[in-house]
């Protein structure tokens, strides 16, 4: 399971260890949490924004069904209202 991980696209340790070194020259000690943070910051919005997409979707499929619902029910009322009545036939 470990060497599974440790072993992401091809990447060893080794390689992992040099992209850390360099990642850590590049941006500094300082500067590393802030780049996480900003990067958990947009992961934490990206999904915000794809459970919104998901919701509005679930939305407009319950309002689709609710008018099919309610079309329906109008259609049965008026064609129930239009038969002749034995009344009627009198």
């Amino acid at each position: 399971m470990i060497a599974t991980l440790l072993l992401i696209g091809g990447l060893g340790t080794p390689e992992l260890i040099i992209i850390l070194i360099v990642v850590l020259l590049l941006f500094g000690g300082k500067k590393i949490p802030e780049l996480m943070k900003a990067m958990g910051q947009g992961v934490k919005s990206f999904k915000d924004g794809v459970n919104g997409i998901n919701d509005s979707i679930e939305k407009a499929g319950d309002n689709t069904s609710k008018s099919k619902d309610a079309n329906a029910e109008t259609a049965s009322d008026n064609t129930s209202s239009s038969r002749p009545t034995d009344v009627d036939k009198h």
